[in-house]
């Protein structure tokens, strides 16, 4: 099976639970959802694969839903809900971060198979630590602004993909810009940063294109006992 054909699989897999989260447990597994999200992709992330002749990172796809969690937040409860989430997220990435760096600490055992594997994964790179949580905050923090501006301008339901792919379509390109630039400006002759950039985001537009069927229908999810806007 072709990495593109898994690739989309991933993609409708990824975006299912997250359906199946916010069906089973509303508004809170929203929020569930994107604390572990915000994990779960900065550990994909350090996988590289190849896409479409692309060299691409993975964790794109797992930190899409996170945005869409927030979109569906933004429509149906309103943006103070969706910001609360945001720095959940945030937090959760912090805590992950200082967390793990205090396991790395300890001296391994003998007989330890796990510390050079986790080491790998969770091992603090400052420049690609702090690119990473910036953008995080920024552009989730910009997306929540601008989907609830274009909530004002294009507000009935046959314009959500207006609201949903432009706020996600330009908060992704936000993210790349400050990730790239902090992690990896001056490490690479510009012509190379600029193709990491350009990847980087071509795969997340991609993403933010996907999302948009599953974002009608949660729009269309109906969750008892909840209060939305």
């Amino acid at each position: 099976m072709s990495n593109e054909l898994i690739w989309i699989l991933f993609a409708l897999v990824n975006f299912s639970f997250l359906l199946l989260f916010y069906r089973l447990f509303g508004k809170t597994g929203l929020f569930v959802w994107i604390g572990m999200a915000t994990v779960v992709a900065n550990m994909q992330v350090l996988k590289t694969v190849e896409l479409l002749g692309l060299t691409a990172t993975l964790g794109n796809i797992m930190y899409g839903t996170a945005y869409l969690a927030t979109d569906i937040l933004n429509e149906k409860y309103g943006k103070q809900e969706a910001k609360k989430a945001v720095w959940l997220g945030f937090a959760t990435l912090i805590t992950m971060t200082v967390v793990m760096q205090f396991a790395l600490a300890f001296q391994p055992a003998a007989d330890d198979i796990a510390h050079g594997s986790l080491a790998t994964i969770f091992g603090l790179v400052i420049r690609v630590a702090a690119g990473s949580l910036a953008a995080y905050i920024i552009s989730q923090y910009f997306d929540v602004w601008i989907y609830d501006k274009l909530r004002k301008l294009f507000p009935s339901d046959r314009q959500l993909w207006i609201r949903n792919n432009g706020s996600t379509v330009i908060s992704q390109l936000l993210d790349s810009v400050v990730f790239c630039t902090i992690a990896f400006y001056g490490q690479f002759p510009f012509s190379v940063w600029l193709e990491i950039l350009f990847t980087t985001y071509i795969i997340k537009f991609i993403v933010a294109i996907l999302d948009t069927p599953f974002m009608y229908i949660a729009k269309r999810m109906n969750n008892n006992n909840e209060k939305v806007s």
